[in-house]
């Protein structure tokens, strides 16, 4: 499997759940973290970010819908998508009851 950023939706969607990459939004990558949010909102979605402005709008505003926050450091697209693969059940169950998760590099 290739390893990009944009493959990620791709991959998800492979495993049966819905993706969207920033990139095949309209403003593609420039899409403004409220804008995003509001789509999280609208659709119900949650973000996954490593951006930690989207932590302190959940905290304050309890946007996006679900949050995911990737807090590996520098990593390559190849470890990340071996991090997600190897937690996507716990990830996905954690979710089932709370709305905010965050995702590094610590056994499970």
């Amino acid at each position: 499997m290739r390893s990009s950023r944009a493959g990620w939706p791709r991959w998800l969607r492979v495993e049966g759940h819905e993706a969207v990459h920033t990139q095949d939004l309209p403003r593609g990558n420039r899409t403004g973290d409220t804008a995003i949010n509001e789509l999280s909102m609208r659709e119900q979605r949650a973000v996954i970010t490593k951006d930690e402005d989207f932590v302190d709008m959940f905290l304050l505003r309890h946007q996006p819908y679900k949050l995911l926050l990737v807090s590996t450091g520098n990593i390559s697209n190849e470890e990340l998508e071996q991090l997600f693969q190897n937690n996507l059940e716990a990830i996905l169950k954690s979710f089932e009851t709370h709305d905010f998760v965050e995702l590094d590099r610590s056994p499970p």
